[in-house]
């Protein structure tokens, strides 16, 4: 999973084709007991993109957004919002890729 690196490669990556963003944190437990399975997950949705948002260094991103949990997945296609799966709470691998199916 790349690192997203500036706002403005958010708004060029969600403009143009399929791409999911993971909201987390290093300090969030949640957050690493998801990241071993990322690349399975990633694997089996190769629609999407994925890139990494670090939620300490995107707050401000994150606030436009209305991440309040992490970890928190957000999904667009073409510049559009298709899906979120944002909240608090830990998530797993089937949660995940639920999501991914429904978009």
């Amino acid at each position: 999973m790349k690192n997203l690196e500036s706002v403005e490669q958010f708004n060029n990556i969600k403009a143009e084709g399929k791409s999911v963003f993971m909201f987390s944190a290093d300090w969030c437990g949640d957050c690493k007991y998801i990241e071993p399975v990322m690349p399975e997950i990633e694997a089996e949705n190769e629609d999407f993109a994925f890139y990494h948002v670090d939620r300490d260094k995107f707050i401000d991103l994150c606030a436009d957004l209305a991440i309040f949990g992490i970890p928190s997945f957000l999904a667009f296609e073409d510049d559009e919002e298709v899906g979120r799966f944002v909240s608090k709470d830990r998530k797993t691998k089937e949660e995940i890729n639920d999501f991914l199916a429904a978009i």
